[in-house]
């Protein structure tokens, strides 16, 4: 296998928007999880199925570590380490593209960071989401705007050279205007890569609550779009490539995500991770105590398995893969799926074609411009 996601689920405060796995105030969990995680690590390792025949796009990638949260920088250097040697078996560390998430409040000292590179942590995913202040404490971030500038500085002298800032669009009180503002700001900061998001409201959310109750008002979706067509203007004259729906590059797109979006397997550890070796898809229990029970029973941590079938496969391929501004190849899906596209979709792509919500030739299908702002009326057809 060469793809692996970690979960750290630990956070020094949940953000008002966050729906992930995530806890605060667990510092005291932090030692005995990472042993958990080790010791997960190892069985799988013992148990790793053999690599799945991929096609020449999956095969070309890199192999890759994604260590996400959660708040991966809450460990300690020695932790990180440790964590990465138990990972050693399953993927080459020399060979791979290894990322750790990290949030800018948590990581302005420029000893962890060298540290961290040092450990071969070779490209940084840093959670920015605003330059405005007064929004980013109603999203419950504990940076500034200052902090964020940073800490990328910060990451830039500790010798990453590999660097991506998370940011959302549709914000409470955010208009077209605000959000041009950071796009000129950002695009002159000269990272690798971007990853913007439109906000969603999740419903267990403090800030689903907040805006469902009238306290706070987020743009509608006329102005949403608006702004996503202004990321993809700005960041374009900024020298930015366009290669995925919520992503932009200047050289490197994610190895770890393109892996995703090519839908091939991939391996995880920790509380609530999910992991995906077909014909199987397979989610871990989400409580670290219950993860950390789990693993110290020597008791697989999985919550639920779910077995797929060979149209999932097709079906999960193309939504994935539209994602991609390259789109799916015929080669890829017939090597992914042992079927072509045209036996599996041809009713379909052809009358998306005739709505002109793809382009469908040269052996590859992909959104049009149209398609891209009706992405999901598209992969609804593959449901």
């Amino acid at each position: 296998m060469k793809h692996l996601y970690i979960h750290i689920p630990f956070c020094h405060r949940r953000c008002s928007y966050c729906d992930f796995n995530t806890y605060a105030n667990m510092e005291d969990r932090i030692a005995a999880y990472v042993a958990a995680l080790c010791t997960e690590l190892a069985m799988l390792a013992a148990e790793a199925p053999p690599p799945p025949p991929a096609s020449a796009e999956a095969a070309a990638l890199r192999p890759t570590i994604f260590l996400g949260g959660g708040t991966p920088t809450m460990l300690s250097l020695a932790q990180i380490e440790r964590v990465l040697a138990a990972a050693a078996p399953l993927i080459p560390l020399a060979e791979a593209e290894i990322t750790s998430e990290a949030n800018p409040g948590t990581v302005l000292e420029r000893d962890y960071l060298r540290g961290l590179r040092a450990l071969g942590v070779n490209r940084l995913s840093m959670g920015v989401q605003s330059l405005h202040d007064p929004t980013l404490r109603l999203l419950g971030r504990i940076h500034s705007a200052a902090e964020a500038r940073r800490s990328v500085a910060d990451a830039r002298a500790a010798g990453f050279d590999n660097l991506n800032l998370d940011f959302i669009f549709g914000l409470p009180g955010q208009d077209l205007a605000g959000w041009e503002r950071t796009l000129a700001t950002i695009g002159t900061w000269e990272v690798e890569h971007f990853s913007l998001y439109s906000l969603i409201l999740e419903e267990r959310t403090p800030l689903y609550a907040q805006v469902t109750a009238g306290r706070v008002s987020v743009p509608d979706d006329d102005a949403t779009a608006a702004m996503y067509e202004a990321a993809m203007e700005r960041l374009g004259a900024a020298g930015y490539t366009h290669y995925e729906i919520s992503n932009w590059t200047r050289s490197r797109p994610c190895q770890h995500n393109l892996a995703y979006w090519l839908n091939s397997d991939y391996l995880a550890a920790g509380a609530g991770a999910h992991g995906h070796v077909y014909p199987t898809r397979y989610v871990n229990l989400l409580g670290v105590d219950d993860y950390i029970k789990a693993v110290a029973s020597g008791r697989w941590p999985i919550a639920e398995t779910t077995a797929l079938t060979a149209d999932d496969l097709c079906a999960e391929t193309m939504m994935m893969g539209l994602r991609l501004s390259a789109g799916v190849s015929a080669a890829h899906f017939a090597a992914r799926c042992g079927r072509s596209l045209d036996e599996a979709y041809g009713a379909t792509l052809r009358d998306l074609a005739a709505q002109e919500l793809i382009v469908w030739g040269d052996g590859r299908v992909r959104l049009s411009p149209r398609g891209r702002m009706l992405g999901n009326r598209v992969f609804a057809r593959f449901v």
